[in-house]
């Protein structure tokens, strides 16, 4: 499985620190290749999983490849 980012999560990526921007790629290349990692499936919502690194978060979905949707600071996302 490969790990494909959306424009929002490019974009993301980009302006958070570098240092957690990588560790969060590792964590998702690591989810995708193994199926272990902090993930929990998001309450209310079908088929979309959650990453979490420190206060940062990574929404995706996984369906053969992981897609994902949205990255964004724990304060924007746990809402």
């Amino acid at each position: 499985m490969q790990v494909i980012l959306s424009r929002t999560a490019t974009k993301a990526l980009r302006r958070m620190p570098r240092t957690d921007a990588t560790a969060l790629l590792a964590k998702l290349d690591h989810w995708a290749a193994t199926g272990q990692g902090d993930v929990r499936p998001l309450t209310g919502e079908t088929g979309l999983f959650r990453l979490r690194h420190g206060d940062w978060r990574a929404i995706f979905e996984q369906r053969g490849d992981v897609l994902v949707l949205l990255i964004a600071h724990r304060r924007e996302v746990c809402r």
